[in-house]
């Protein structure tokens, strides 16, 4: 059984699934077996008569992973809701005990599995289970996602300071540029959280305008972004 690590953000839009695909292109690129999961999937847009996870088929492109869509994405919610209450307003209840079951399955056959939050760490999956408690279950260290922008200081601290509380360990953070132009907060930010926060600056990506050039962009495009070592830490504490 291989590692896990859980893709959080600060907030929805960040670029957590962006995050998520290049570091599954990067790993795969360095030769490891990876695994992806998403527990659940909201705002899904009908395909075939189906609600299709985007997010999880870009997953499993990049992984490589070869378990079926519907164990990556077990559960798929059509309104873009924390996935509680979109369960709760289809008549849906998400099951923990199932996820945590497909999690093993598909980490029982990876060096290492990356699951993808929605949202942020307190997201609910149920009205008092949030994402933060399915990663201390499941003992998933974390990689948080921000906004790199006005505002990125206190959201990611925030969330630091939330992981800390549930004894959480993080293996880093992503500042991940999703406006232009640069703005001076962009700028300043990774020098301003080096002095308050202990958990380390794994990347720091700019703004790219083309959305489907990010769906295609090249593992040595990571390769020369992130620190690749906070990774092998995960692989190596399992």
């Amino acid at each position: 059984m291989g590692g896990g690590v859980l893709i959080t953000g600060t907030d929805t839009g960040v670029g957590k699934t962006f995050v998520a695909c290049g570091l599954a292109a990067l790993l795969r690129d360095f030769g490891y077996r990876v695994g992806v999961m998403k527990p659940a999937e909201t705002g899904c847009a009908e395909r075939d008569g189906e609600l299709f996870p985007e997010d999880a088929f870009r997953l499993k492109e990049a992984s490589g992973c070869d378990a079926p869509l519907d164990k990556i994405c077990p559960y798929r919610l059509r309104q873009p809701l924390a996935p509680s209450i979109a369960a709760e307003r289809t008549g849906m209840k998400i099951d923990i005990d199932r996820l945590m079951d497909v999690y093993h399955e598909i980490n029982s056959g990876h060096d290492i599995t990356l699951v993808e939050g929605a949202g942020g760490l307190m997201v609910p999956l149920l009205p008092s289970y949030t994402y933060a408690d399915f990663a201390k279950v499941l003992k998933l260290p974390l990689i948080v996602v921000a906004a790199n922008r006005l505002g990125a200081i206190n959201h990611l601290l925030l969330t630091l300071e939330h992981a800390s509380c549930k004894g959480l360990r993080v293996l880093g953070y992503v500042l991940n540029q999703i406006d232009s132009p640069l703005s001076l907060a962009a700028e300043t930010n990774r020098e301003v959280l080096a002095n308050l926060s202990a958990a380390p600056c794994l990347a720091e990506l700019p703004f790219l305008e083309n959305m489907e050039a990010k769906k295609i962009l090249p593992p040595d495009w990571f390769k020369e972004r992130f620190a690749f070592s906070f990774i092998e830490s995960a692989l190596n504490r399992r």
